[in-house]
């Protein structure tokens, strides 16, 4: 960690930098009264509100400010013609706009395989940001392996996830933030996932919608095999050249494509697929499904059909909604083979077309039998009845995420309990739970929260009793405790069937 006086004096270099880079930022940009507001799913796409000027601001402010006017002037070029194609791009790769970047890394992350983090990066920041520059307009730029680890998957098998160097976080986040000015006005309504105000409840909320008050009698629910690790770099950079054609950002994006991942000290070759965890990679895999799902399903699936069709997805999760059994089973055969030109599989034991809606729960109810469910985002979509009798979606925490949250939850108390003092990781423990019901508390999951919190009291009671030899509380005794300490309690925090406000 940098003292008080090093963080003076690297506040000091930033600020040298921004200033040096003012003047040129002026007149790279375009005018200054432009724009901004994120895409939605209500038609407003892109960077769109007047900004006034400002007057004397600070460097940092105005280098911002010029950063977030190219934006814009990209997203407004891009939605005036849905053709244009932009060629010069890398000369956006500026020495300020690299700077303001490094200023949005998050700090005490992991390092890539150079070990170097962000407060070392920063030590010298004016430095290396002008070398990095410099590299990358002599093309001696090369992105570094990415650090490869896993995590566990709610199926039992386990995630990568590449890390990059800081140096590689840079370039992506401004790559990550030019690629979005452009494609946020192309993406369809139907995709969900790493997009601005367009997250996963989002989504719930527009399947439900559609499952509730539209003639859905089946739905397709679907996943894609690896996805991360399966797109083909060809494709990809066909997709890109839909929109690009600066041969020089385009080289950029395949030198990232084609960097390779270190794993156990050996370097892994990717000719294909783009590794999870940096920022570039929810960007591109959006763009790749675009032109792959999206775009094939609104523009020529829809058009076949006779009955309704919606289509949700999330990244690489996606659910289908159909009004007739034969049109679902159509399209799931005709996305096999979409999937397969692109060098795409299904994950064929999480995919299948079931019965499901309104009409389905009363064939279920006059057989005395039960409708199918499905799993998306996390949930457990199901069919019931209102207490008024009318129909209803329900959705529970599925029970794989359940037991997987659980175990998480178990491991992190047997290794923090004599890490740190009780009091301590008490507040981590209340930011847990509360970070729990902001994802699973929505409209129907009372219990599905309520055994969360159930659950882990008893673990954390067990847990607290097994820091010594010693018991430290019988249950009376730790009630007591959590009359005083109390930990939060489950809550709705996401209304899903006020369909007035979706």
């Amino acid at each position: 960690m940098l003292s008080e006086e090093g963080k003076k004096k690297v506040s000091m270099q930033r600020q040298e930098l921004k200033g040096e880079g003012l003047q040129k930022a002026s007149w790279q940009s375009d005018q200054p009264v432009v724009s901004m507001k994120q895409g939605n799913s209500c038609g407003e796409k892109g960077l769109e509100k007047v900004r006034e000027d400002v007057g004397e601001t600070s460097a940092e402010h105005r280098i911002g400010e010029q950063m977030s006017t190219k934006l814009v002037s990209l997203t407004l070029r891009a939605r005036k013609d849905s053709r244009y194609k932009f060629i010069t791009i890398m000369n956006l790769f500026t020495e300020e706009y690299l700077l303001e970047c490094f200023g949005e890394l998050k700090k005490n992350k992991a390092p890539g395989i150079d070990g170097v983090e962000v407060e070392e990066y920063e030590a010298d920041i004016v430095k290396n940001i002008k070398d990095l520059c410099a590299r990358m307009k002599t093309w001696k730029y090369k992105p570094k392996p990415v650090r490869r680890v896993y995590i566990p998957k709610s199926d039992g098998t386990k995630r990568g996830l590449g890390i990059p160097a800081v140096e590689d976080k840079i370039v992506q986040v401004w790559a990550k933030k030019i690629l979005e000015a452009i494609y946020e006005v192309d993406f369809c309504d139907v995709s969900y996932g790493f997009r601005p105000k367009r997250r996963c409840h989002e989504a719930l909320r527009v399947l439900g919608k559609a499952i509730m008050t539209k003639p859905v009698n089946y739905v397709v629910d679907m996943d894609i095999r690896k996805f991360f690790d399966t797109i083909n770099h060809e494709w990809m950079m066909r997709c890109l050249r839909q929109r690009i054609t600066d041969t020089r950002f385009l080289r950029l994006i395949g030198r990232f494509l084609n960097a390779g991942v270190m794993e156990e000290g050996k370097l892994i070759n990717t000719e294909k697929g783009t590794p999870q965890g940096g920022n570039l990679s929810p960007i591109l895999a959006n763009i790749y499904l675009h032109y792959v799902i999206d775009l094939w399903f609104e523009k020529k699936v829809k058009k076949q059909l006779k009955g309704y069709a919606q289509l949700t997805r999330y990244a690489d999760d996606f659910v289908a909604c159909f009004e007739k059994g034969e049109e679902a089973e159509a399209f799931s055969k005709e996305l096999v083979e979409r999937l397969k030109k692109f060098d795409l599989e299904i994950a064929e034991n999480k995919s299948r077309t079931i019965k499901f809606g309104r009409r389905a729960l009363q064939e279920a109810e006059s057989e005395k039998k039960k409708v199918e469910t499905f799993d998306f985002l996390g949930f457990t979509h199901y069919c019931e009845r209102a207490r008024s009798g009318k129909f209803k979606l329900g959705r529970k925490t599925a029970s794989k995420r359940f037991g997987q949250k659980m175990k998480a939850m178990n491991m992190w108390l047997k290794d923090i309990r004599n890490m740190v003092v009780l009091q301590e990781w008490w507040k981590i423990l209340k930011q847990k739970l509360i970070g729990h019901y902001n994802y699973y508390g929505i409209s129907g999951n009372v219990k599905g929260i309520a055994r969360f919190y159930w659950e882990t009291k008893k673990l954390v009671f067990k847990w607290v009793n097994r820091r010594s030899q010693k018991r430290s509380y019988n249950w009376e005794q730790f009630e007591k405790y959590l009359h005083y300490n109390p930990l939060p309690k489950p809550k709705i925090y996401h209304s899903m069937y006020a369909l007035s406000s979706i």
